[in-house]
């Protein structure tokens, strides 16, 4: 948790050259402007500008410049950059000139889901648990649809050949002060998993973007393909974002099973935000993806699932976002949809203790089954345009 003057010290004593000023566009990709030491100090002070002309999300808002301000405890040294004239990260908050916040600033609409759950009473830690493949290149370095390897499940070496380039990965992000709860091969061939413990809101958002910008460079490095998208390939597994999600009420009670019922209530208006591409819907209801709107403790092709684990570990697990999604918008909308759940005591309904996968069930609820389905519920939605406003919803 650096603070502005442990930022200027770091960058005068440890060789640093270059910082990276970073943030998304509105579907979550990461942007970043570079400035020299001697500009620190006016980024903190003023903040830096920039044209937004050419950003999704920003040019439909405004013809000026904005501002980037960086928030120095997301300091991190980009590990794969040279040691020597170090290169260092922070994420920044968007703003008009003048400071102040820019409404279509993903940060700044995660920051003020945070502070509404502290105001009632509640805040949240979330984990990630990111699946992707590994797809080799060919000879000029363009991604092919061939996977690294043929292994599976939870298989080891020499069947699993993405071993050390997870090790890689796991190190890398240690290096930036990210630790990796666990990394493991999927189901898929040449499909991985690298999953996050749990922190606050903001930070397990932030940790999700550095985690893609991490792997696919570390792939690369190893002249290969990390595909993220949901279903890389037809035949084999798709590729989740599985989000884990603890609640602590300030009161001492149990507000899990409430915080559930509002995700759930809310699922089908928010599932455009965390499935944003044509191809999320091409996974639903395959190889253990869910597609009905249940929940149970006991068999993992629901939609939510709360494991067994003991009481300071209880979480929900919600398996159906990809990363195809904004960590910052997507995590605000589950708080905001759980403190609904909270506020109105909700109450989830009893499990569904069923393995539905591959199996027609007409009297539970799906989730929207096409991304013109999932955007029109969006736009319908008053909750949605409550947090988002009409505007910015209507930029998506």
């Amino acid at each position: 948790m650096y603070t502005r003057e442990d930022v200027l010290t770091f960058v005068e004593e440890e060789d640093v050259k270059f910082i990276r000023l970073a943030f998304v566009d509105i579907f979550g990709k990461q942007k970043n402007i570079a400035i020299m030491p001697g500009e620190l100090k006016r980024a903190f002070d003023e903040g830096i500008p920039f044209a937004s002309s050419n950003i999704d999300g920003f040019k439909e808002y405004v013809l000026s410049d904005l501002y980037l301000h960086p928030d120095p405890s997301t300091l991190s040294i980009l590990p794969w950059r040279p040691s020597n004239g170090r290169v260092v990260r922070m994420f920044c908050n968007v703003t008009y000139p003048g400071g102040t916040p820019f409404e279509g600033d993903s940060r700044s609409i995660l920051q003020a889901a945070i502070r509404y759950a502290a105001d009632n009473g509640v805040n949240c830690t979330f984990g990630n648990e990111s699946e992707f493949y590994l797809f080799k290149t060919d000879d000029e370095g363009r991604p092919t649809k061939e996977p690294f390897d043929e292994a599976g499940y939870l298989d080891i070496a020499p069947e699993d050949k993405g071993e050390n380039v997870r090790r890689e990965i796991c190190f890398t992000l240690s290096d930036m002060g990210i630790v990796p709860e666990s990394s493991h091969h999927e189901a898929g061939p040449g499909q991985n998993e690298v999953d996050f413990r749990y922190s606050d809101p903001l930070t397990a958002a932030e940790d999700a973007i550095t985690l893609r910008s991490v792997i696919k460079t570390i792939a690369m490095r190893n002249g290969l393909y990390a595909d993220f998208s949901p279903k890389p390939l037809e035949e084999h597994s798709g590729n989740g974002m599985h989000i884990n999600i603890m609640v602590h009420a300030m009161d001492g009670e149990d507000k899990l099973r409430a915080f559930m019922a509002g995700i759930i209530k809310h699922i089908e208006e928010i599932t455009f935000f965390l499935n944003p591409t044509e191809q999320s819907y091409r996974r639903f209801g395959e190889k253990k993806a869910p597609v009905y709107i249940t929940w149970s403790s006991e068999n993992r092709n629901q939609l939510i699932m709360i494991p067994e684990c003991s009481k300071d570990r209880r979480h929900l697990k919600l398996r159906s976002p990809d990363s195809g999604s904004n960590p910052y918008i997507a995590y605000a909308l589950l708080i905001y949809a759980g403190l609904d759940g909270v506020r109105n005591n909700m109450d989830p309904g009893e499990p569904t203790n069923l393995d539905l996968a591959g199996k027609d069930h007409s009297e539970l609820r799906k989730l929207p089954l096409s991304l013109e389905e999932a955007r029109s519920k969006a736009l319908g939605s008053a909750f949605v345009k409550g947090i988002l406003g009409e505007d910015h919803l209507k930029l998506f």
